[in-house]
């Protein structure tokens, strides 16, 4: 008898204000099936999400996304991977005992000889507390906003606020990453 895979809905309910700061030089890699289904993930990933390694293989990713999380954020994240480009973004995601870490995620998907998607690899590494801090209210704004309108009111307030700055998403994310403010 094979045990049943976490789910999103095993994710835990008791949402903590409990952070653990991922270590300078390492590095979160996990890889999922098509659907989201973890199909690898090195220890680094379970001790910062919490589980059991063994746990998480099968388990849907999803399982770790905090609530704080905007909509919009997985929105830009699957469109981009699908259409098999680069996905960079901050993510902060949720622990196993309710708490959370932050981390700057680099997301593609692995293709086959035939230049189908077979797979997506996400790495993931720690990003610099000037970038949280300019983040966090972002994404508290593009979940209230997700509250009233839907995504279509984040994403609203997401392209005006790339447009005030005069950059892309891209260009906006790697410009965090590397410190600047803005």
């Amino acid at each position: 008898m094979s045990k049943k895979s976490l789910s999103k809905l095993d994710a835990p309910k008791n949402i903590t204000n409990n952070e653990k700061v991922l270590n300078q030089h390492d590095f979160i890699v996990s890889k999922t099936d098509t659907k989201g289904r973890i199909i690898y993930c090195n220890e680094i990933f379970a001790d910062m999400a919490g589980y059991p390694p063994a746990d998480l293989i099968g388990a849907n990713h999803n399982i770790i996304r905090h609530p704080d999380m905007p909509k919009l954020a997985f929105h830009v994240l699957w469109d981009l991977i699908q259409k098999k480009d680069e996905f960079f973004g901050f993510v902060k995601n949720l622990r196993a005992d309710g708490g959370y870490y932050w981390v700057f995620a680099y997301i593609t998907a692995d293709l086959d000889r035939n230049g189908n998607i077979t797979s997506y690899t996400s790495v993931r590494r720690k990003m610099p507390q000037s970038a949280i801090d300019i983040i966090t209210p972002i994404y508290r704004q593009l979940v209230d906003a997700e509250r009233s309108g839907g995504i279509e009111a984040s994403k609203k307030i997401l392209n005006g606020l790339l447009e005030e700055h005069h950059v892309g998403y891209r260009e906006f994310i790697i410009n965090l990453q590397l410190g600047a403010t803005l």
